[in-house]
């Protein structure tokens, strides 16, 4: 398995749009502490951004030796609102992004029934360039169940389209996320996205799902106890053989700053697994 730390660990509280470091200082960060790779995000460079940042964040990896482990080109995919699935419509410019900074994978997001048909479609352009697309574990969305994700998953069927695992998400719709789901969606699975919560009635962040109503949470470091639990998750990942990427996804600017927040993280997943470095 290989580490990537997501440029979401610079992105201002409660925004998903602000940053609080630059690229550069997240990818010597990244580099600096051992991580392989960078997971992309709008707030560092999107299908907004402009052409000359964009060559700059891919030299500035290249630089450092890492990898972009995949691409999330706007800002209404992370948000999640009604705009996230309009991606799949006009996916071209994703693409065009991720050929520019060497990933082969990309983040869409999915809310209704009309979105199964324009995700084969951008699933068979995004194939053309040897390019595959995923979609996270998320509340209010298509891939809120293990059932309703391996339902769409299975009707998209498109080799190049798959699943970004995320447990924390999967906790928040009271669903399964251990060793039993983990096995379901091998198949699938094109990435893992790590963070880390506490629910409870007077939780800082209101998060809402269609399938639990408000489930708010806390946010905590991925070491801290009473959360998700990682060894589990490593036990599942180990039995089904995944060699992708871990991704530290988690927003921390609320709890701890960048450094500290992917220095913590890496030293506690490196005790969990066996990773590339």
């Amino acid at each position: 398995m290989k580490l990537s730390l997501s440029v979401r660990v610079a992105e201002a509280p409660k925004s998903k749009k602000d940053t609080i470091r630059s690229f550069d200082e997240v990818a010597e960060i990244a580099s600096k502490i051992g991580y392989k790779s960078v997971c992309m995000r709008a707030s560092q460079a999107g299908i907004q951004t402009a052409l000359q940042q964009i060559i700059s964040a891919r030299e500035k990896t290249r630089e450092l030796g890492l990898t972009v482990s995949m691409v999330t080109g706007d800002f209404p995919i992370p948000i999640n609102n009604d705009q996230g699935p309009d991606a799949l419509r006009n996916i071209t410019p994703y693409l065009e992004l991720a050929v520019l900074l060497g990933s082969d994978l990309i983040r869409i997001a999915m809310k209704k029934e009309e979105d199964i048909i324009w995700a084969q479609r951008a699933s068979d352009e995004a194939n053309e360039r040897n390019i595959k697309l995923a979609h996270q574990s998320h509340t209010l969305s298509l891939f809120e169940t293990v059932d309703g994700s391996l339902d769409v998953l299975n009707r998209v069927n498109r080799s190049n389209f798959g699943l970004i695992y995320e447990p924390a998400n999967l906790d928040l719709c009271g669903q399964d996320y251990g060793i039993k789901t983990i096995k379901k969606f091998a198949p699938y699975l094109f990435n893992v996205y790590l963070q880390n919560h506490i629910q409870h009635p007077k939780g800082r962040v209101p998060a809402k799902t269609w399938i639990s109503g408000n489930t708010p949470y806390d946010p905590i470091r991925l070491q801290d106890r009473n959360g998700i639990d990682f060894p589990l998750v490593f036990q599942g990942l180990e039995k089904i053989g995944y060699n992708g990427y871990i991704t530290v996804h988690q927003a921390f600017a609320d709890i701890m700053t960048p450094e500290d927040a992917a220095q913590q993280s890496f030293d506690y997943l490196i005790q969990l697994a066996d990773f590339e470095v």
